[in-house]
């Protein structure tokens, strides 16, 4: 069914862009916060934790897209199953996924949680180079959030919710590993990486696989996923937040950390998704890498992370509102056909946003 009429619930930086990329999309656009919100689009204040005040202002659209903290989705989704409305969040919380999961089996519209960075755009392409292969063997699927200009030992900026960024550091990460589907600590499994010469460092951490695990289990021996960091955070983190003990307490620790490294405008998104299989035969590596610098939308200068994010949810509504995805259940991120999320009005800035660090 074709859709106009979308709430976009949460106008940070990523909300507002993507409320700001729908609206260049052709979309009926009402951006919704707690607090009143200048925009270039019908905005209106509401109280999004409570379920009867999201009812009143979800009443008429047609989707809806949450660009709020993990923990108010679950309330999110419920309203927008209840309502019979497209869904669609930026979530990489395993449990509020599950959540909505179970919502699909009986929605009149579709059901579309993780569908930001990562989770998300790094499922599409890992997907897409497994597709290239007979039979696959690997996916490495590898996301960096960075300051362009690192200082300091952490070498880090909170551009992402501290919420989300906790989360993903403390709790256990799916893994398939040797054809086993197993769970791991997250800031494990340290590697090294280079993009365009830039020394980095990966390790484990929670929810970036989506349902990968569950998409390829039986069918692959290795699939992982791991945040890029510059060299020595992660033993840092690690010391913050187990010798110090500060996963006992995650508000503190994402309250002292944004305001140590609070965000910043010239940021840079690494992506590095290889696959390993075999094709005819022959056993073959395909890499899709590529540095995201911040670009000019809408006559501003948006940040890596910001436009990253909102263009892949963006693209995926495009594509649902086109009849391109299914129009009701739930949506593996690993289903979308990256050639047609790329042609998209959206997707496109995937393929002029990238560049060499020295260009």
């Amino acid at each position: 069914m074709s859709f106009g009429k979308v709430a976009v619930l949460g106008l940070g930086k990523v909300g507002k862009l993507a409320a700001e990329l729908l609206v260049e999309s052709g979309f009926e656009v009402t951006g919704i916060d707690a607090r009143e919100t200048d925009a270039p689009f019908a905005t209106r204040a509401a109280d999004l934790k409570d379920a009867a005040s999201l009812t009143e202002v979800l009443k008429g659209k047609e989707a809806v897209l949450s660009c709020l903290p993990y923990h108010l989705n679950i309330g999110v989704s419920n309203v927008a199953h209840r309502l019979g409305l497209h869904y669609f969040d930026l979530t990489e919380d395993v449990p509020t996924t599950k959540h909505i999961r179970e919502l699909a089996k009986t929605s009149r519209g579709l059901m579309a949680p993780q569908c930001g960075l990562a989770p998300g755009f790094v499922g599409i392409v890992g997907a897409h180079l497994a597709d290239q292969f007979d039979k696959v063997r690997s996916i490495r699927l590898r996301v960096g959030a960075l300051p362009q200009h690192p200082t300091g030992l952490l070498g880090y900026a909170f551009n992402w919710s501290p919420e989300g960024v906790v989360n993903e550091y403390l709790n256990d990460c799916e893994v398939i590993e040797e054809g086993v589907l197993k769970t791991v600590s997250a800031m494990e499994w340290v590697e090294t990486i280079y993009i365009d010469g830039m020394q980095l460092e990966a390790f484990t951490t929670s929810g970036g696989l989506g349902t990968m695990c569950e998409t390829y289990a039986d069918k692959i021996e290795n699939l992982d996923y791991k945040t890029m960091r510059y060299p020595g955070h992660v033993k840092l983190m690690n010391f913050f937040f187990h010798e110090l003990l500060m996963r006992e307490n995650r508000a503190e620790a994402g309250r002292i950390l944004t305001n140590a490294k609070p965000p910043v405008d010239e940021d840079v998104v690494y992506v590095h998704v290889a696959a390993e299989g075999w094709h005819n035969g022959q056993l073959r590596r395909k890499e899709f890498v590529r540095s995201y610098y911040p670009i000019e939308i809408g006559g501003k200068m948006r940040t890596a992370i910001a436009w990253t994010t909102s263009a892949s949810v963006v693209s995926v509504i495009e594509m649902v509102k086109a009849g391109l995805l299914p129009q009701k259940g739930f949506l593996k991120q690993e289903e979308i056909p990256l050639d047609s999320y790329l042609k998209t009005r959206t997707g496109s800035h995937y393929n002029t946003g990238h560049r060499k660090r020295h260009a």
